[in-house]
């Protein structure tokens, strides 16, 4: 196994030793929030300090007593994957006065707790920043009312606190995702599509109330989501006028053949004059304006419950840990922070300038300056806005540029959840853009047989929830069929494609490129949008079909672990696709709360599997009822899943027994998760924009004519930014033999998995430490949120 180069640390420098941390949940509860208490209190004990829970939040902190525990390893057991919060969390009125905050103060430096990690919203956190500050005169207080000895304020100088964004709203700026909105957009969007089949049905129009009294995100990206006909938020209220363009639009689309419409209205809506716009106002425009049988239903509470999607699971499991690593390196001299995500990355930013974003945005709201509120939401918020108009409202004829440019879009590889969203938007983006778009069915098998066909706007509605590949797609490279190809470009006059899917399409487009020189056809822009649930592409991050996937194998291990619930101690052995790239078996891992995930990418041996059974061993025996082992399909010619589990049932007589499962194509199939059509949505929306500059760049003498390298690209998930990345340049960066990139992201995250899991072992924190400024933490390109 490679050793761990400079820039890692080990924990031995990283020494909690001597120090308290008190986690607490305070405000709304959201999905995920407690996967970042058990990252938390397991990252806390394994760098040596004690760690509390503080139950029902800062009310806990102020009553004192029973309400603040001291936490151990299996305290957190069996609770990733439960909804809400387990230590619970309550709205406080005493630790708003001063004679509630000294009362906590005493509380914490009984037990020697000079440490914070809170995870609630801006409210609770702008509390913690206070109760920060006045740390040093509250200990003084207390001296002189005698609760304290004096050397007790030495002691004790200084309460650090660092932060973590728990809300479903996704209403904090310095984020580009929340813990717990992922999970409600899951709620969302779960209810969307059982609506969508009844609404069908009866031809009915839907009015969907969401929440957000003050941030319009779940609604906006539910109807990126979904395709809704019209969205109303607080941050872009509607202009004068608006109830007779809507019900032209919902008569505009039902005319086309459509059946159902579907409206998505945030609780906090409002007009261009302030005045509220209910739900039920917009039924009874409906009804009254056209006459469509219409139904309002109101999601409430359901959108806080149920279980944390993957997503969560991950991020809070990621910013838990680096949230106790901020606390180990803190000074008396730094300022509190907030452990957030920006791309896909955990960075640190400061918790006031975040605080006071957040509220310049309500300002700018409360000011009716609209365009300024979206632009301070951050980059991702103002795409999915101009994303969701470009989608979902088309333009008349008269008003579309004409480019009498020819675009094909096409699928190749197995098929992805999230393709068909990518698909719509490519069609739709390109017509808005002028161009003439051609859809080409069964990849390049397909192309060369002529199943090439002209879409329209309305070809694409209701594609965005579908699951598989609409299109059809085959793994069918070009180089056999590339004559014949070139033969249906010339036909069609194609003058740029658009390739959706995985590592074959990345092959595709080397063996297109290298084609150019002899077939002319050929010298067309071409992108390539990764869409594989195996997340093997060189030159992404992340690929269109792989969130889907990993809520697939979560759900999947939760119920596996449950099955075992009152049995005696069992190990499950669960096998995971991806070819030899070890993405779902780790993340998976991770977000499963997975003892160990055997992958290709970390060659292993017998000495490992043994020393893998002894580990599990002894947590049975001590605390754990149920172990989960994942192991990615091709991670060993030899280790293969029927060994391993025979390994595991030999070893582990007496103590367990074991259990094995191949999870196989369930986790290519089922409608896409949100993440994935928007993902789909705005990359391929990116893509088509590309294409529209690269055909008005290389049209010279009345034809398109692209022979350079920056021609044929990948656009991909790289960081923070989605970048085109010419695909010739990516040939270096790719093991072709096994079909993965040389260098992977997430190979950093399996030591978070094993830290997790109790194992020793070495975290790279060379990314951590770094304290950015919320105006300055958005490079130019970036989309935010890698897709949301």
């Amino acid at each position: 196994m490679a050793q761990p180069d400079t820039k890692k640390i080990f924990f031995e420098n990283l020494s909690g030793a001597g120090k308290a941390i008190a986690v607490l949940t305070s405000g709304g509860d959201a999905q995920g929030m407690n996967a970042a208490v058990r990252a938390v209190v397991r990252m806390g004990l394994y760098v040596g300090a004690k760690v509390y829970f503080i139950h029902e939040g800062y009310q806990g902190m102020v009553d004192g007593g029973e309400n603040i525990r001291e936490a151990k390893w299996e305290s957190v057991s069996s609770m990733l994957q439960v909804g809400g919060t387990v230590i619970g969390s309550a709205r406080c009125k005493d630790f708003r006065t001063h004679e509630g905050r000294l009362k906590a103060a005493l509380n914490l430096v009984q037990r020697g707790i000079t440490n914070l990690c809170v995870i609630g919203g801006d409210g609770s956190l702008t509390g913690a920043n206070l109760f920060r500050e006045e740390w040093s005169g509250l200990l003084a207080e207390l001296v002189e009312q005698g609760a304290l000895e004096a050397d007790a304020v030495q002691q004790y100088s200084a309460l650090h606190i660092v932060g973590m964004v728990g809300s479903i709203d996704n209403d904090f700026c310095g984020t580009d995702m929340t813990i717990g909105t992922d999970s409600a957009l899951h709620r969302i969007i779960e209810v969307v599509d059982a609506i969508m089949t009844t609404a069908q049905s009866h031809q009915r129009t839907f009015v969907l109330e969401v929440m957000g009294r003050h941030c319009g995100y779940l609604a906006l990206v539910s109807a990126l989501a979904c395709g809704a006909d019209w969205v109303l938020i607080p941050e872009m209220p509607p202009e004068d006028g608006w109830e007779e363009k809507m019900c032209q639009k919902l008569s505009a689309t039902r005319s086309r053949g459509s059946r159902l419409n579907i409206i998505i209205v945030a609780e906090g809506a409002l007009d261009r004059h302030g005045k509220a716009i209910t739900s039920s106002y917009v039924k009874d425009l409906v009804v009254k304006c056209l006459g469509f049988d219409t139904r309002v239903t109101i999601l409430g509470h359901v959108q806080r419950g149920g279980t944390p999607s993957a997503f969560d699971r991950i991020l809070a499991s990621r910013i838990g840990v680096e949230a106790v690593l901020a606390l180990l390196e803190t000074t008396a001299n730094t300022p509190a922070c907030v452990v957030s995500l920006v791309g896909n990355q955990s960075v640190r930013v400061p918790l006031m300038e975040c605080v006071q974003m957040t509220q310049e945005v309500q300002k700018a709201m409360d000011g009716k300056r609209f365009e300024e509120a979206v632009k301070l939401r951050g980059r991702s918020f103002e795409n999915n806005l101009k994303t969701y108009k470009l989608l979902a409202h088309r333009k008349p004829e008269s008003e579309l540029p004409v480019s009498n440019f020819n675009v094909a879009v096409l699928n190749v590889g197995a098929p992805a959840a999230g393709m068909n969203a990518a698909v719509r938007s490519a069609v739709r983006v390109g017509i808005s853009e002028g161009h003439k778009m051609f859809a080409v069915s069964d990849g390049f098998e397909g192309f060369s047989k002529g199943q090439i066909r002209e879409f329209k706007w309305a070809d694409v509605g209701g594609w965005t929830g579908q699951g598989g590949s609409l299109l059809g797609t085959k793994r069918t490279l070009p180089a056999k069929h590339v004559e014949k190809i070139a033969e249906q470009m010339r036909k069609h006059n194609i003058n740029a494609l658009l390739i959706i899917g995985g590592f074959e399409a990345f092959l595709s487009l080397l063996e297109l490129l290298t084609a150019r020189g002899k077939y002319d056809e050929l010298c067309v822009p071409m992108v390539m949008v990764p869409a594989t649930v195996s997340n093997n592409v060189p030159g992404s991050d992340l690929s269109i079909g792989a969130d889907t996937a990993l809520n697939a194998i979560t759900a999947t291990c939760d119920r596996i672990k449950q099955s075992a619930s009152g049995t005696k101690r069992r190990v499950f052995i669960i096998e995971t696709m991806g070819g030899y790239c070890g993405y779902l078996a780790t993340v998976g891992g991770l977000a499963a709360g997975a003892d160990a995930a055997y992958i290709y990418e970390e060659p292993f041996d017998i000495r490992d599997l043994q020393a893998n059974v002894e580990h599990l061993t002894e947590k049975m025996k001590t605390s754990i009822q149920r172990g989960l082992v994942l192991r990615n399909e091709n991670s060993s010619e030899n280790y293969t899943t029927d060994f391993i589990y025979q390994l595991y049932s030999e070893e582990g007589k007496g103590v367990f027994d074991c259990r094995k499962n191949v999870l196989g194509h369930m986790q290519q199939g089922g409608a896409p998760s949100p993440f994935d059509r928007n993902f789909g949505t705005k990359i391929s929306a990116k893509a088509m924009q590309w294409i529209t500059k690269k055909l008005t760049e290389t049209f010279r003498q009345g034809r398109v004519f692209a022979n350079t390298e920056d021609t044929c690209c990948l656009l991909g998930m790289r960081r923070r930014a989605l970048v085109f990345q010419p695909v010739v340049q990516l040939t270096d960066d790719t093991d072709f033999v096994h079909r993965i990139p040389k260098e992977q992201w997430w190979l950093k995250l399996r030591p978070l998995m094993k830290i997790l899991a109790k194992y020793k072992t070495s975290y790279d924190v060379s990314d951590s430490g770094q304290l950015e400024h919320v105006v300055h933490n958005r490079p130019k390109e970036l989309d935010a949120s890698v897709a949301m």
